[in-house]
């Protein structure tokens, strides 16, 4: 498994049972940086849920959580963080989104990062 940046969650819940929650810690299990931004602040591990956009650098991943009506107020922020790639989990799917992301040079995925970082393909 290769990351050396950061991993942006974006649609972070303090709720345990929500994917996103389980998403962060798994992340923070595999020792990748990760910044969460949701609509309520709180705590999730070491993490704390950010609600506004914070300016970050050095973003490679951002995992979504977020249905695509709700993603739209964050699109232009994710396209000016420059990552190398956003993570769809099912459910999520945005195909609007992947042709702005793609031609500005940012892969998306229609994946699970939580799939991916317990089989290692992270």
């Amino acid at each position: 498994m290769q990351n050396t940046g950061k991993t942006l969650v974006i649609g972070a819940s303090t709720k345990e049972d929500r994917y996103s929650n389980q998403c962060v810690k798994l992340l923070r299990e595999h020792n990748i940086e990760t910044i969460a931004l949701g609509n309520k602040a709180g705590i999730i591990e070491d993490v704390e849920v950010q609600t506004g956009r914070p300016a970050e650098a050095n973003v490679q991943t951002v995992a979504i959580y977020l249905s695509a009506k709700n993603l739209e107020s964050y699109e232009e922020y994710i396209i000016n963080l420059k990552p190398e790639r956003v993570l769809f989990p099912p459910g999520t799917e945005n195909p609007a989104f992947y042709e702005k992301a793609k031609s500005c040079g940012i892969a998306t995925e229609e994946a699970c990062p939580l799939v991916m970082l317990k089989t290692g393909v992270y």
